[in-house]
């Protein structure tokens, strides 16, 4: 119990603490809308290895991240770990990104406004006027942010079941709207399991599996014959 209260406070003290951070980048004046993404991912990052670091948690990546960006990167969900683990990973390559997330979590009276200033873009799949809004506010970002990559959970929330839970339709429709590729992300093990045990005395790893970038087309089969060679080649290694 003392734990998981030490853990949560520390979490909410850093991110009122990164919140302020994230508001001068948000309402800046002065600043480009690409050097504002630039400090906010980088601020990011910042938060999120403060916490992992915390928690006593590791990330091993299997795989590299393409050089190249205007990349959407497709991630399977099962934590709040989840973005903590990614955002590791994305500042060890100076990616410069955001997140696209559900509409009800910029609502929440803890954490919207955290959401909102970190540089998330809400999406509202249920709004059609919501919906044309969101995409034209991708493409503005991608006319002017050359070194721009989005970063989202295709399976549209935390799945706790095994394997992969079925696809929105969301990721393919940006992808093809704004002729991105997609780089599939898989996740490894029941991270909300491991979140909820944190913080550990000895390190616990994480590990994650990139792929290869692929097109918008058949996004969940190809994702799916990405996860299935990671299961096949796990039962090989055991």
């Amino acid at each position: 119990m003392l734990k998981d209260l030490g853990k949560y406070i520390f979490m909410f003290e850093l991110g009122l603490k990164y919140k302020k951070i994230f508001k001068e980048s948000y309402f800046h004046p002065f600043i480009t809308l690409k050097y504002g993404y630039e400090r906010l991912s980088k601020a990011r990052g910042e938060y999120s290895n403060q916490v992992l670091d915390f928690l006593n948690i590791k990330v091993k990546l299997n795989g590299t991240l393409p050089k190249e960006d205007k990349i959407l990167y497709a991630i399977n969900h099962r934590s709040l770990l989840d973005i903590l683990v990614m955002e590791n990973i994305f500042s060890r390559y100076e990616k410069n990104g955001t997140w696209i997330a559900k509409q009800e979590l910029f609502e929440d009276p803890i954490y919207g406004e955290f959401f909102q200033y970190s540089g998330c873009i809400a999406v509202d799949l249920e709004n059609k006027r919501g919906l044309l809004n969101f995409f034209k506010t991708i493409k503005k970002i991608f006319s002017k942010v050359d070194n721009m990559n989005l970063y989202i959970f295709p399976e549209g929330e935390r799945f706790k079941g095994d394997g992969i839970q079925k696809f929105q339709s969301g990721a393919q429709k940006i992808a093809k709207a704004n002729n991105l590729k997609i780089v599939p992300v898989y996740i490894k093990g029941k991270n909300e399991e491991v979140f909820k045990n944190s913080p550990y005395r000895d390190p616990y790893t994480v590990e994650v599996y990139v792929g290869t970038p692929m097109d918008h087309e058949n996004l969940e089969e190809n994702y799916l014959n990405f996860y299935n060679k990671i299961m096949q080649e796990d039962k090989r290694d055991a």
